[in-house]
């Protein structure tokens, strides 16, 4: 009889499970088309770390069939009390700069960045997104994740 292959969990699983936060794990490469037939591409959401002009790193969540405004995000910005005019995005490198981690969840967690959720997710009720490991991510009510990260919902994208 073979062995059950156990698929391990990624860190992004481990700290939803510790929070008792309901999520369903998901195995496929999304950037490659490969998508299991109950995902739609449109429910899942890539994670953009951009920094404002006067202000430290602002992260925007937004389907990967969209173009995030980055006018947009700096107004939503500027309303919460910033000062920030314009936004320019920043690679993972600059994104470890800033916060010594490189792992979106890690750095969500211990750092109180602003984060923007495209309301396309709310008006869902669910998204995926990256679990931190290529081929991996979770399915996982929007509001859940909004309150979890301390995230606001906006209309970010072009």
């Amino acid at each position: 009889m073979a062995k059950k292959s156990k698929v391990k969990k990624t860190l992004v699983d481990q700290i939803l499970d510790k929070a008792k936060i309901d999520h369903d794990s998901l195995s496929f490469n999304g950037l490659e088309g490969e998508l299991p037939e109950d995902v739609a591409r449109e429910s899942i959401y890539k994670t953009l770390a951009l920094k404002g002009d006067k202000t430290g790193p602002v992260i925007g969540i937004i389907p990967i069939t969209e173009h995030l405004s980055e006018k947009k995000l700096a107004k939503n910005f500027r309303q919460q009390e910033s000062s920030n005019d314009s936004t320019k995005r920043i690679s993972k490198k600059q994104l470890a700069m800033y916060t010594g981690l490189t792992i979106l969840w890690e750095f969500v967690k211990k750092h109180n960045f602003p984060i923007y959720i495209d309301q396309s997710a709310q008006e869902a009720g669910f998204l995926i997104v990256s679990a931190g490991e290529i081929g991996r991510s979770i399915r996982i009510n929007s509001q859940e994740l909004a309150d979890f990260v301390n995230a606001e919902f906006a209309d970010i994208k072009e």
